[in-house]
């Protein structure tokens, strides 16, 4: 494929060979595998990937990227032209061997919403098995990180009842043309059942957010708000979960958390 300039308007940094070699071992791919790719741009990682699996379903917004992507890629890939967060992931994937496994260097700007539309789509593993997504740094640092920390919140705490997280590898700016101005690494989600009763998917999302709005605060103070808006007292609440009111959300664990859910029900 002729090198196409990378579209500023759609956070594009093309991963250079070195890395995508790395990469692909880091997938630890099988021929039975079927990979849904969030962003192909020019093919780098799609090509030698789809020597090494079954099928490849290949999201681009890019329409030149796209256009180009059927010629070069191999008779088992199925390009898409689409934003991946308006994308029917039904309709992308019928046909298509389940649970599936998902790979993508993401735009920046827009990783936390595909993060979150791969956790509500993932099945709890049915759909999605896991996902190898390159994102900057500090997302990943966010996502990996342990109760108590400075980057532990609302992301780490709601991933962690959906999947289990680790870093696999971290990119310098380097390794991409054109350099972002950031760090960047790779992480591994994989998915499986629920880790905790939240009673309801919503009402978690919520309480978490909620909460972490107002990190500083005790729990018996942050919680005020996001139990107004159920029609409790927060005093009422935190009794029922039986927590201790002193303590700050980011002590909070994810069983915790699960309980101030149910309590607010």
């Amino acid at each position: 494929m002729a090198k196409t300039r990378a579209k500023k308007r759609f956070g594009q940094h093309f991963l250079e060979p070195a890395w995508v070699a790395k990469l692909i071992a880091g997938l630890d791919a099988s021929p039975d595998d079927t990979f849904l790719e969030i962003g192909p741009g020019r093919g780098a990682l799609t090509r030698p990937l789809a020597l090494r699996v079954r099928a490849i379903v290949a999201v681009e917004i890019d329409r030149d990227l796209a256009d180009a992507l059927p010629a070069i890629s191999g008779p088992n890939v199925r390009v898409v032209r689409g934003d991946f967060l308006d994308v029917d992931l039904d309709e992308i994937l019928a046909g298509v061997a389940l649970p599936a496994r998902v790979v993508g260097n993401l735009p920046y700007n827009v990783s936390s919403p595909i993060l979150f539309k791969l956790l509500h789509a993932a099945g709890e593993g049915r759909r999605f098995r896991d996902a190898t997504l390159m994102l900057q740094k500090e997302v990943a640092d966010r996502l990996v990180a342990p109760v108590g920390s400075g980057d532990y919140g609302t992301l780490a705490i709601q991933v962690a009842l959906l999947a289990d997280v680790e870093r696999v590898l971290t990119l310098p700016p380097g390794a991409f043309r054109p350099p972002p101005k950031v760090t960047s690494a790779v992480v591994r989600l994989r998915f499986r059942p629920r880790a905790a009763d939240v009673g309801d998917l919503g009402a978690f999302e919520r309480v978490v957010r909620g909460v972490f709005l107002q990190r500083r605060k005790t729990i018996g103070n942050a919680l005020v708000p996001v139990a107004d808006s159920f029609g409790r007292s927060a005093a009422e609440v935190i009794e029922r979960a039986g927590l201790d009111a002193g303590k700050r959300p980011q002590e909070l664990t994810l069983p915790e958390m699960a309980a101030l859910t149910r309590a607010v029900l």
